[in-house]
């Protein structure tokens, strides 16, 4: 059984250790920088990026999570999760995690009234998935490392990074736990290295 840790800060944090412990794995809520050295994986839940990286910064977890990037824990990013992992973030100066080579753009399908779910080919995870889109990033450019894993109406929409998988979308919220599980394997694979 591997643990995978679930930031628990700000966001869906319930909803991502549901669907871990779905999968048969042990979920940890992480609430103070030291737990990260208990975990195998860690999932950012998507949330408000920018207030969890006000929260981030003041209970000090910045540098420990910038070390699990580089000791190449695996580490996924759902919604507001891919905007704290990525490299930079258009219109903006300053960037967060910095660990994912992607660009991304806040809020590209609208406001939360726009919101809205679609039926996604992820590769090497499911031809169906019912993807919900809240208030999503996209993600506008790819480094040449980056496998893109899914698109929708033309926008990379799910990506991954070596070590790190990254996704616009919510898969907390459905029943569909596969690219959970996808992400489970990773850090499966990592420990079997």
């Amino acid at each position: 059984m591997v643990k995978i840790g679930v930031l628990g800060l700000q966001g869906a944090v319930r909803e991502h250790v549901q669907a871990i412990e779905a999968c048969g794995e042990e979920a940890i809520i992480i609430k103070s920088k030291d737990q990260l050295d208990e975990i195998d994986g860690l999932i950012l839940p998507g949330g408000e990026s920018t207030t969890m990286r006000r929260l981030i910064d003041q209970y000090d977890f910045m540098d420990k999570l910038k070390h699990l990037g580089e000791l190449e824990k695996p580490m996924f990013g759902t919604c507001a999760g891919l905007i704290l992992l990525a490299k930079k973030i258009n219109g903006y100066d300053e960037t967060h995690l910095g660990l994912m080579d992607v660009v991304v753009e806040r809020n590209s399908f609208g406001r939360q009234k726009e919101s809205f779910e679609a039926d996604l080919a992820i590769l090497g995870v499911a031809d169906h998935f019912n993807a919900v889109f809240i208030r999503a990033p996209h993600i506008l450019e790819v480094g040449e490392n980056v496998e893109i894993l899914a698109k929708h109406n033309g926008r990379i929409v799910a990506a991954r990074d070596r070590h790190i998988l990254g996704c616009s979308f919510h898969p907390e919220l459905t029943d569909d736990h596969s690219l959970t599980q996808y992400f489970i394997n990773m850090v499966k694979e990592k420990i079997n290295k």
